[in-house]
């Protein structure tokens, strides 16, 4: 077997990496929407309970298969099974098509952070400033080249000197952000027009309730497919980034303990996110805040912030700058996947093959960001709604291939090479497995059953 020249020094460096990769913006964005719209206590315990579950299953199998064969997506299911190495090819091109729009998305909050810091906070709460700012056509561009090229040079620099050595400060300075944040959230206070008064406590216990209201067996399953899709899509699962990020491991290192620190960091900011912007939102929204859904982050949180007066200016810098190092750690490891790859298929060197495709990918930046201005159009999606060219990279990569991918990795491993093909790489050294009943009854029935219908769900069958 070839064995790589690049590595993470070990557990930490691996283990920071590969939670920076799965702690993107949707933990920031996406989970606190669903939590408010799902019934707050109820999606977490569902979420939860995936996690262990659902999410362990598809990382444990990401991250033992790129130990194992010591290669990226295409090269790893090419050598698991010959016949199977268009799995690999459709694996590489999720992160083809993400890298388009991440950095742009990149781009947006970075233009938010240099708002606050500049004093600019009270034009951001304004109800037209997104709009203005994203069908503009030269500010989103400019941000979004610049977070790409913040991307490109970390990757150039290679997994130990760029990747790990960014993700080793970075990491823990995010963490402190959101607790410290989370924390602030939970102390304010506001008394509305009517003069009633709202908390961050209630706020956070509006949060941690279950609310059954309405509940029917209908909407309890929207609220499974809602939480296992926001699972699936944050702990880079099914797009060769962990298969890659595997393939960096070192054999001494226990792949066991590796996953289940990743899950709990992961999971641990996703619930402080929601402790961060729910309980706030509440204060000065009050319930009917909870409902602003994907225009949380760049048009509620904005008002929000305002709201709290001078002090509003001060978290809206923690918050934004927080989002930076979540969507930036994220965007390296998508590039990361892409570079690995290509390394493996054209026999090239990191520094050249990171150039090329910063070249690609920096034009491509610049088109998606132009995709509210001069290429704008309007596409009906399968899943009923109507997209841009952003809406619909994004829509192909995460609610068609990502699943598609899931389960047909599920059937390999669980029907084709068997569950001891994963298991043999998790028990190496003598590691106990502590899971393995778990992962074998997940891997070739429960899995592969959930991400049939998450497809179906996602491709807009089942609507």
């Amino acid at each position: 077997m070839e064995r790589k020249s690049n590595h993470f020094s070990g557990q930490l460096g691996f283990v920071l990496a590969a939670a920076g990769s799965a702690v993107g913006v949707g933990n920031l964005w996406r989970f606190p929407y669903l939590a408010a719209k799902d019934g707050g206590g109820l999606f977490l315990i569902i979420y939860f309970i995936l996690v262990l579950t659902f999410g362990f299953t598809l990382l444990t199998s990401d991250i033992a298969i790129g130990r194992r064969t010591q290669k990226s997506a295409i090269g790893a299911y090419a050598e698991m099974k010959p016949k199977w190495k268009f799995l690999g090819i459709l694996t590489f091109l999720v992160p083809v098509l993400i890298m388009t729009y991440y950095a742009v998305i990149g781009g947006w909050i970075t233009k938010y952070a240099v708002v606050y810091l500049t004093g600019q906070a009270k034009a951001a709460a304004a109800d037209d400033y997104f709009t203005s700012f994203i069908t503009s056509s030269t500010s989103p561009v400019i941000f979004a080249l610049i977070f790409m090229g913040v991307t490109a040079f970390i990757v150039y620099n290679g997994v130990q000197d760029g990747i790990e050595k960014v993700s080793k400060w970075m990491m823990p300075v995010l963490l402190v952000l959101v607790v410290i944040i989370s924390i602030y959230s939970l102390t304010l206070k506001h008394t509305d027009s009517s003069d009633q008064v709202h908390t961050g406590i209630q706020g956070f216990l509006y949060y941690l309730t279950p609310n059954l209201e309405g509940l029917t067996v209908q909407r309890f399953l929207q609220i499974l497919l809602d939480a296992m899709s926001q699972l699936f899509f944050s702990l880079s699962v099914s797009m060769g980034i962990m298969i890659t990020y595997g393939s960096y491991v070192k054999p001494d290192v226990d792949l066991n303990k590796a996953v289940n620190q990743i899950e709990i960091f992961d999971t641990g900011v996703a619930f402080l996110a929601g402790t961060m912007i729910i309980p706030a939102v509440f204060v000065f929204s009050g319930t009917e805040g909870m409902g602003a859904g994907p225009s949380l982050m760049f048009v509620s949180l904005p008002k929000v912030f305002a709201a709290m007066g001078k002090a509003g200016i001060f978290v809206g810098i923690l918050f934004f700058v927080t989002a930076i190092f979540a969507t930036l750690s994220s965007c390296i490891s998508v590039l990361e996947s892409i570079v690995a790859n290509c390394m493996e298929i054209f026999h090239t060197g990191r520094k050249k093959t990171v150039s090329v495709l910063s070249a690609v990918y920096l034009a491509a930046s610049a088109i998606i960001a132009l995709g509210y201005s001069i290429f704008y159009v309007e596409v009906e999606l399968p899943n009923g709604s109507t997209g841009q060219l952003l809406d619909i990279m994004d829509y192909i990569s995460n609610s068609v291939m990502m699943p598609f991918i899931a389960l047909l990795s599920t059937i390999l491993i669980g029907w084709v090479m068997t569950p001891d093909y994963v298991i043999d790489e998790m028990e190496r050294n003598g590691s106990r497995f502590r899971r393995k009943k778990l992962y074998r009854i997940m891997i070739r029935y429960v899995a592969p059953v959930m991400m049939f219908i998450l497809f179906l769900q996602s491709t807009g069958v089942l609507s």
